[in-house]
């Protein structure tokens, strides 16, 4: 893998699998891209623009584009992916009967799968009888698609329990604008950046609501400790939380209209119904889906997160956003503790 030129397949096209494409592309290697829609893989063949996803980015001829998950994953020695996580098994399952043994395996998607409660490192082991450490790895951070895309510096964190696996990849797929820092801590990386859309879900209803600063300053803060404490009681290291694919994530996320996740929430803060909100959009919120895993792994552990309760109960139970922040502030006073 190293410097060298080697295949790279991502799956899935949306405006992130299409930038890890290009990311891919601009680190020298031959990268093919899975297409779902046939209509955008048709476009992308003649156009090399996104334009469902990621309209007046234009993207390097060299990029292969396929519908075919065979052809995406056969013979490559790494392949990213990008699909939704309520997609990720399936996909994975398919892709598994191509890969080769040796692939390295890298996932940058960021939830938690509902129906079972599992990360995508989880579903990886449970699904891949051949699982070895060395073969897997998370890419998490804060890193819109459009801004990456447009080759504005960003820098992400790379997380395999085997290091070497994670410094091969860091490697591999950095750029001169695409910077790549290595961990060991899969589970605080996965987590990190699965519940920090939750928490921008609640930082857009505290902007749909019209407050300021204060109250987004003080949401983010208080939402860092919850995340910390559901990541310690699953063994991630707290450190890991402090940086890109914890904090780096969560303050990009909870200050962008750029954040669908923010954007969902602050239409609710106005008042709006989440249905209509999803009928609009044409890419997946994450943490509409991630609010709900998170709350229920909440209550099974027995783990304080009174902002995540919050935000669940005003996406599935309709309780009222103004409600909802007058009750986290008029819980009991208590001492500032993680």
């Amino acid at each position: 893998m190293e410097n060298n030129t080697c295949k790279i397949g991502v799956v899935g096209a949306g405006s992130w699998g299409t930038t890890l494409a290009a990311v891919a592309k601009d680190s020298g290697h031959d990268v093919t891209l899975w297409v779902y829609e046939q209509e955008l893989l048709e476009i992308l063949d003649k156009k090399h623009c996104n334009t469902f996803y990621l309209p007046d980015i234009e993207i390097g001829k060299e990029i292969r584009f396929t519908g075919s998950i065979k052809e995406a994953v056969e013979e490559k020695k790494i392949i990213l992916w990008v699909t939704p996580v309520k997609n990720f098994r399936e996909m994975f399952k398919k892709g598994l009967e191509f890969s080769s043994p040796d692939t390295v395996h890298v996932c940058a998607s960021k939830g938690i799968e509902n129906n079972s409660l599992e990360r995508i490192s989880q579903i990886v082991e449970e699904t891949n009888s051949d699982f070895s450490e060395k073969g897997f790895a998370m890419l998490s951070g804060p890193s819109f698609a459009k801004e990456t895309s447009q080759k504005m510096p960003t820098a992400v964190v790379v997380a395999s329990r085997d290091i070497e696996t994670a410094k091969a990849v860091q490697r591999a797929i950095a750029t001169p604008y695409f910077r790549i820092y290595t961990s060991e801590d899969v589970v605080g990386v996965e987590l990190g950046g699965a519940l920090k859309n939750v928490i921008a879900v609640a930082s857009g209803i505290v902007e749909g609501l019209g407050f300021g600063n204060n109250t987004r300053a003080a949401l983010i803060t208080r939402g860092l400790a919850e995340i910390i404490r559901l990541g310690k009681f699953f063994g991630a290291k707290k450190r890991t939380f402090a940086g890109l694919s914890g904090m780096g994530d969560l303050v990009l996320t909870c200050t962008s209209s750029l954040s669908r996740n923010f954007s969902v929430g602050k239409e609710l803060g106005k008042g709006r119904r989440l249905s209509e909100i999803l009928e609009e959009m044409n890419m997946v919120a994450e943490g509409v889906y991630t609010t709900r895993a998170a709350q229920a792994l909440s209550e099974k552990h027995g783990v304080k997160m009174p902002i995540v309760n919050e935000v669940y109960k005003i996406l599935f139970e309709d309780k009222q956003p103004n409600l909802a922040v007058n009750d986290l502030m008029s819980r009991k006073l208590t001492n500032e503790t993680i």
